[in-house]
């Protein structure tokens, strides 16, 4: 059997590869769109990876704020809407489909997720995390005006995608 090399994620202070992908609730966008009034949160999921699933509410909590987010699925339209409706996600969900070779998560080489991936305007990568990290999503917090973790949050210190 023939291997494929994974491509290596991409790092803070690299050039964020554009992309084009399908917006879930229609139309397409480009990740030079999403950057041109400033800083963006990637959040590349799938929605049945737990992590993924630890980790989307509190993103969601984060785009309440000033810091805009995008998720990125790595799932087909049917899944990716009930699993926002199960999670309770409101930010724009684009896809990255399998039938299409997940065009953008290749291109960021991503391995795992979740992957958050905050993009500067001008498409410089600020910030790279992968899984869970409660410390991370503070920081993105901070960033995006808002608490993302509440007293009441039994969550842990950091979990692997």
């Amino acid at each position: 059997m023939a291997s494929r090399k994974q491509p290596r994620l991409i790092e803070a202070g690299g050039q964020a590869p554009d992309f084009l992908l399908d917006k879930l609730d229609g139309g397409s966008v480009s990740l030079a769109g999403l950057a041109t009034g400033g800083p963006v949160l990637l959040a590349f999921f799938k929605v049945s990876c737990p992590v993924c699933q630890l980790t989307l509410p509190f993103v969601e909590r984060l785009a309440s704020g000033r810091l805009p987010v995008c998720g990125i699925s790595q799932n087909d339209d049917e899944d990716t809407r009930q699993f926002a409706r199960e999670f309770g996600l409101t930010f724009p969900l684009l896809l990255d489909r399998e039938e299409d070779d997940y065009t953008a998560s290749n291109a960021f080489g991503i391995a795992h997720v979740p992957t958050l991936i905050l993009v500067e305007r001008g498409g410089a990568v600020e910030r790279v995390v992968e899984g869970w990290s409660r410390r991370d999503m503070a920081e993105f917090g901070e960033r995006a005006g808002v608490d993302p973790l509440r007293p009441s949050d039994r969550v842990p210190e950091l979990k692997a995608g």
